[in-house]
């Protein structure tokens, strides 16, 4: 009997927002979902001084490869002197930013107005998640 298993499909979609790019990640950030999402990621981040946002508030799940890959993204925008911002609403992804360490690794915005307008809210957005 074949298995005919279905899981929500990770995306996204990309738009600039006066000069700045912002991704929309939709879906599960996982292993089947990596390599495309890295591959796309990569070629948005492949000049010089990258502003980047990734919206995380449509992702229904993160596993080490989705936080790996944030990190890569994260690191890639550093070594390139650009800017990476998060908009994480959910407090079950800053939670697991600080189990995992990673809370202070990034820029942190509870939604895409405060990250665009570039407001450090990254205090008041786990705050929320605690």
């Amino acid at each position: 009997m074949a298995d005919n298993h279905t899981r929500p499909v990770a995306y996204h979609t990309t738009r600039t927002d006066y000069g700045t790019t912002v991704v929309t990640l939709h879906g599960e950030l996982d292993l089947p979902a990596v390599p495309v999402l890295a591959a796309a990621l990569d070629a948005l981040t492949s000049g010089a001084e990258p502003d980047l946002v990734l919206d995380l508030g449509p992702v229904s799940f993160v596993d080490c490869s989705g936080l790996s890959l944030l990190c890569r993204v994260r690191n890639r925008v550093r070594s390139r002197i650009g800017r990476l911002r998060l908009v994480a609403p959910d407090g079950g992804f800053l939670r697991l930013l600080r189990c995992t360490g990673l809370s202070g690794a990034f820029e942190l915005y509870p939604g895409l107005p405060e990250a665009l307008a570039g407001k450090d809210l990254a205090g008041p957005a786990s705050a929320a998640a605690a």
